[in-house]
């Protein structure tokens, strides 16, 4: 998905938007998302926690 991108999603369609966090030396961290191209707009399928304290591991 880009704003340059001359694709049409279409009704139907699953994409992933795959936003993350890196930092040098360390890795990073990945949350993707699943939506469903609807007639309207979208629906997330996903549900992931999105709050940093769910986020990260506790030991």
């Amino acid at each position: 998905m880009s704003a340059q991108s001359s694709h049409v999603f279409k009704p139907g369609m699953v994409v992933t938007v795959e936003p993350g966090v890196y930092f040098p030396g360390w890795g990073g961290i990945r949350i993707e998302d699943d939506l469903l191209v609807t007639k309207d707009g979208c629906e997330v399928l996903s549900s992931v926690p999105k709050d940093l304290e769910s986020s990260c591991l506790t030991f």
